[in-house]
C-alpha cells in the first residue's frame, strides 16, 4: 500500500504575525497601543495570552495617558501582572517621561508659553506639593537649565526672588519662566501669584533680566500671566 503525502506551504498574512515580528518588519509607529504593550509584557499566563492581557489592561483606562497613573498595587491586582511586570511598567513609563522631557530640554527654543506649559503638565500636574520651577534662557531663548527653586510645604509657599535670580546669574541668562503648580487642579492664580509676579517682574528688571512669563499649572489647564493679563 502506497502513501502519498502531499506537500503545501502555509503563507502566512501579515496580520497573523507576532507584534515583535510586525515592529521588526514595519516599525513601532506601525503597531497598536496593544500590540506594543504586548511587546513589554513578553508572557500572559496559561490561560491568558499577552496580547489579551494587554488589551485588559487598556481597556480599564479612560485614555492612554492615564495608563502612569496606575500604582503597583493597581497594575498587580490585573490578571497576569505580577510583582516584576508591574515593576517593569513602571519603569518603562517613567522612562519614557524622562526621554520627552530631555528631548524637549535639549537646545529646545521657546516659542510660545502654551507648548512649554504643555510639557510641564506632564511633570507638575499630579504633584501633591506645589513645585516652583524656573527656566533660565539665552538670548535666542534656548533652555540653559530648568531648576526645582523649591517644594511648597506647611511652614512656606512661596519662593524668593533672590533664590531664583541667584541661579539666573549663574546660568548668565538673559530670561526667565517661572512655573509653579497647584495642587488643587485648578489653574487659577491667587493674590499672592499676582503679587509675587510684580516682584518677581522688578527684581529681574534690577538687574537686566526678562522675566517671560510666570505659569500656573492645573490638573488639564494652564494659566498663563503673559497671555492672560499686562502684568508681564
Amino acid at each position: 500500500m502506497e502513501v502519498l503525502f502531499i506537500m503545501y506551504a502555509i503563507e502566512m498574512k501579515a496580520d497573523a504575525m507576532l507584534p515583535r515580528e510586525r515592529l521588526r518588519d514595519l516599525g513601532a509607529e506601525h503597531l497598536s497601543n496593544q500590540e506594543l504593550l504586548s511587546i513589554l509584557l513578553r508572557t500572559g499566563t496559561k490561560a491568558t495570552p499577552v496580547l489579551e492581557v494587554a488589551n485588559q489592561i487598556l481597556k480599564n483606562l479612560d485614555s492612554l495617558a492615564d495608563f502612569q497613573h496606575l500604582s503597583l498595587q493597581e497594575l498587580q491586582q490585573i490578571n497576569g501582572i505580577g510583582y516584576v511586570k508591574s515593576i517593569e511598567i513602571k519603569a518603562m513609563i517613567e522612562l519614557a517621561k524622562r526621554i520627552s522631557k530631555a528631548e524637549y530640554i535639549q537646545k529646545e527654543r521657546i516659542m510660545s508659553s502654551e507648548r512649554l506649559a504643555r510639557k510641564m503638565m506632564l511633570e507638575l500636574s499630579d504633584q501633591k506639593q506645589e513645585h516652583l520651577v524656573a527656566i533660565y534662557l539665552d538670548t535666542q531663548n534656548r533652555i540653559i537649565e530648568q531648576r526645582t527653586i523649591f517644594i511648597g510645604s506647611v511652614r512656606r509657599s512661596i519662593a524668593e526672588p533672590r533664590e531664583i535670580l541667584y541661579y539666573a546669574c549663574k546660568n548668565m541668562a538673559t530670561s526667565v519662566i517661572i512655573v509653579h503648580n497647584h495642587p488643587s487642579g485648578s489653574p487659577e492664580p491667587s493674590e499672592n501669584d499676582l503679587r509675587f509676579t510684580q516682584k518677581i517682574k522688578r527684581s529681574c528688571e534690577d538687574i537686566g533680566i526678562i522675566c517671560l512669563d510666570h505659569i500656573v499649572i492645573g490638573k488639564y489647564q494652564y494659566y498663563s500671566f503673559r497671555e492672560e493679563t499686562d502684568v508681564l
